[in-house]
């Protein structure tokens, strides 16, 4: 095992050599995973959440907040589209700073932390410091991987739960700690082990499924590839599954036993008919998600054929082989398990981006190759594209509605009503941090609300789990002048460039048009008998 530890034989960290010498504290643990989280954080606040998924997934997390914890909310309805880890991390950003579009992005964040850890944790035990550091540079002013970290959805916190639990299981199984045994429970490999199988259970908490499959189709064809049949039987250590199974399976029973449809809905249908079905949006071809991961990668990526190149040179010791070997095998897997189904969506293959940026850090790892000269300036170009493209999206600000939603903030009282126009407006909402439930006011009679993959189709889909609430909650758009016989102020939320539907409510009149979303207030009129 002395060649899986080349940084035992390298000179101290500091030592000169062909290139600058290699500051001392970059092998801190402490030191380096506080920048990381610091870079992570840095921009987190700077713009207003995106629409559909940071509006969404803000509001279903402050819901929960303000909620029992446990049931994701949207609009006041179960929404069981996506498991609650990511929500339940921004909560506790929420109960500490309250909710703004920083602590939503906490999930992500982690997310991206957990990922960057994972690797640089790896390759210093592995290859040392100055390894370990190159790749987490690269890795870290990737465009891909740095705006992922600040986008509120799910998919940045089940990449890097999932990488660290392959990266785990890579250590059980071929890191160097003592050869794996099923017993006693007290092998470092074991420990490993657990550790990945519990950071498996934190994936499937993180977006579902995923979370094991893809660690299984990364670590499993590896270890066949190389004819370790006894490593994959080892890989199912009962002590393994067993605090899998205590991570992810408690919320799901709960859920189960809270809503007969739960199960139906959250496995089969998220999951099975969701990756076999064509129905869904984001239609694209087979090599779509081929061309992303280069294209958000940039300006490293163009270093692929560099690597490829060191790759295919060969004079690496065994135990490195086979850790190139698990990188090319990870990333193209991933890669080609999200192009299978007809819908594909860009954050899906986020697990894929450990992997590729350490290989992408290939050329960078000798002193003295002419790629090392380029590294600085990569890094910097990275890390400026990175903070411009931020700077670009606050700056454009995409069907924002958070100015509308401010507005609402210091106008609404909780005995008011609050009708959302044709649109779902969930950064509205969260802007406006509402304590009432509002309307949703749309064609819910439209046959094509349940074939279409819609934001209506996520709210209409509830039903199955609180048909009294979703009936009190999604109103019918032809009706909206009737609100005014309900005896309360209404506040209407439509966008700016949609039909007046709300100039249709009697005494309407529109209190402030913002960028993108218009607000109106209708007062409580007398209405006719029988209306």
């Amino acid at each position: 095992m002395a060649d899986l530890h080349p940084a035992r034989r390298a000179p101290p960290v500091g030592a000169t050599g062909p290139s600058a010498p290699w500051p001392a504290w970059t092998a801190s643990a402490p030191a380096v995973l506080a920048l990381l989280a610091v870079w992570l954080l840095l921009t987190a606040w700077v713009r207003p959440l995106l629409l559909p998924d940071e509006g969404r997934y803000g509001e279903v997390a402050r819901q929960m907040w303000l909620g029992d914890g446990l049931v994701p909310l949207l609009n006041g309805v179960p929404f069981f589209h996506k498991p609650p880890l990511t929500y339940w991390v921004n909560m506790l950003g929420m109960a500490l700073f309250g909710p703004t579009p920083f602590t939503v992005r906490l999930g992500p964040a982690l997310g991206a932390w957990l990922m960057g850890a994972a690797l640089w944790l790896t390759l210093r035990r592995q290859q040392g410091s100055q390894v370990a550091g190159i790749s987490l540079l690269v890795l870290a002013t990737s465009p891909f991987f740095f705006i992922g970290g600040q986008y509120a959805n799910h998919d940045m916190l089940v990449a890097g739960t999932i990488s660290a639990a392959v990266l785990c299981l890579y250590r059980a199984l071929d890191g160097g700690a003592p050869a794996l045994r099923w017993w006693p429970a007290n092998s470092p490999a074991l420990r490993w082990l657990i550790a990945g199988w519990a950071f498996c259970g934190l994936a499937i908490l993180s977006k579902g499924l995923i979370g094991i499959v893809l660690p299984a189709i990364v670590i499993g064809p590896w270890l066949l590839a190389q004819g370790r049949w006894r490593d994959m039987l080892r890989l199912l250590h009962p002590l393994g599954m067993l605090a899998c199974l205590a991570v992810a399976l408690p919320w799901m029973l709960a859920m189960q036993q809270r809503y007969p449809d739960f199960f139906d809905y959250f496995i089969v249908e998220q999951h099975f008919r969701r990756y076999a079905s064509t129905g869904f949006n984001n239609v694209q071809p087979g090599w779509f998600l081929w061309g992303v991961l280069p294209l958000l990668t940039l300006p490293w990526s163009p270093w692929l054929l560099a690597s490829v190149r060191r790759l295919w040179a060969g004079g690496h010791s065994a135990p490195l082989r086979r850790w190139h070997g698990l990188l090319v095998w990870w990333a193209l897997v991933v890669v080609l398990f999200f192009s299978m189904p007809a819908s594909k969506l860009v954050g899906y293959i986020m697990p894929a981006l450990a992997p590729f940026c350490a290989l992408l850090a290939l050329p960078f790892l000798d002193p003295a190759s002419r790629a090392r000269r380029w590294l600085r300036p990569m890094v910097v170009l990275a890390a400026l594209l990175s903070l411009g493209l931020v700077a670009a999206l606050a700056w454009v600000a995409p069907k924002s509605g958070q100015d509308v939603g401010r507005e609402l903030r210091m106008r609404v009282t909780p005995a008011d009503l609050v009708v959302l126009v044709d649109q779902s407006f969930n950064d509205v909402v969260f802007e406006a941090r509402l304590s009432q439930v509002p309307l949703v006011a749309s064609h819910w009679d439209d046959p094509d609300v349940r074939r279409r993959d819609s934001w209506r189709k996520e709210l209409a889909d509830t039903v199955r789990f609180d048909a009294a609430r979703v009936a009190a909650v999604l109103y019918p758009i032809d009706s909206l002048p009737a609100l005014v016989c309900r005896g309360k102020r209404i506040w209407l939320v439509e966008g700016r460039d949609d039909a007046p539907r709300a100039a249709t409510v009697p005494g309407a009149v529109r209190v402030m048009q913002g960028r993108n979303v218009q607000l109106w207030r209708a007062e409580p009129q007398p209405c006719p008998a029988g209306r």
